[in-house]
C-alpha cells in the first residue's frame, strides 16, 4: 500500500530525475532470482543526492511516526536500506540497527548488527520490494530476537502478486512511498518511456517469472 497518490507521484518523479530507474528491454537485467527484467530500480543512488535523500528521509520518518508512533528502534535491511534507514532513525532521534541476510560466519556471528533490547518496538526500513522474501527474512530475524515488529516501510515496490501474498502470509504490514503503476504513469507523462515500452513493462510486471525479451 502506498502512503498516498501525491507522494507516489513525487517519488516516481525524483527517482526518474536521478536515473535510479534503468530501462533495457532489448538486453534485460538478470536478477539474483534468475528472473529477466526490462527494468532495474537502484534506490541506493538516492543517497548521492542530498535534496532527494532528505525528501525520502523526512517523508518516511513522518509517516512512520503518524502510522506507528515513535518506534524504539529503526531497523534497516542490509545492504540496500542501511543508508536510508540510518537517515530515518537520525531524523526520529532513535537507535538504528541493521539485519544481514544471514548470520556472519566469523567474529560474533551476528545477523542483527547494533543494539536493541528484547520487547522493543521496531519499524523496518527497506529500499525496494520485489518478492519480499529477503525483507521478510529480516523480519523473521528480528522477531526471533524478541523484538516487536510494528511494520515495514519502503521507498518502492514492484507490486508483484507474490509479494502481496508473502506479506499477508507473514502478517506484516507494508507501506511504500512509490509503486510500479505510478512510476509508469510518471515515466509516460514525462516521455521517459514510449507507449511501446509501457506495453513491455506492463506485460513483464504481470508475469515476471515467465517473461522474456523475445
Amino acid at each position: 500500500m502506498i502512503f498516498n497518490k501525491h507522494t507516489a507521484r513525487k517519488t516516481a518523479e525524483v527517482l526518474l530525475q536521478i536515473n535510479a530507474i534503468k530501462l533495457n528491454p532489448k538486453e534485460p537485467f538478470t536478477w539474483a532470482s534468475g528472473w529477466k527484467s526490462p527494468i532495474y530500480c537502484d534506490n541506493r543512488i538516492v543517497l548521492s543526492y542530498p535534496t532527494i535523500r532528505n525528501y525520502i528521509r523526512e517523508t518516511m520518518a513522518k509517516y512512520i511516526e503518524k502510522q506507528y508512533g515513535k518506534p524504539d528502534v529503526i531497523a534497516g535491511v542490509a545492504t540496500g536500506a542501511i543508508g536510508i534507514g540510518m537517515l530515518v532513525a537520525e531524523y526520529l532521534s532513535v537507535p538504528f540497527i541493521y539485519v544481514r541476510p544471514k548470520a556472519k560466519e566469523h567474529g560474533r556471528q551476528n545477523q542483527i548488527e547494533g543494539y536493541a533490547e528484547s520487547g522493543q518496538n521496531v519499524v523496518v526500513v527497506e529500499d525496494l520490494i520485489s518478492t519480499g522474501k529477503s525483507s521478510l527474512n529480516a523480519v523473521k530475524a528480528l522477531k526471533e530476537a524478541n523484538l516487536n515488529v510494528k511494520g515495514m516501510v519502503a521507498i518502492f515496490s514492484y507490486g508483484f502478486d507474490v509479494s502481496k501474498e508473502n506479506f499477508e502470509k507473514e502478517n506484516v504490514t507494508l507501506h511504500t512511498l512509490g509503486n510500479y503503476d505510478t512510476l509508469l504513469e510518471q515515466a509516460l507523462d514525462t516521455n521517459y518511456i514510449s507507449q511501446k515500452e509501457l506495453k513491455t513493462l506492463s506485460e513483464w510486471n504481470a508475469n515476471p517469472s515467465e517473461w522474456n525479451a523475445i
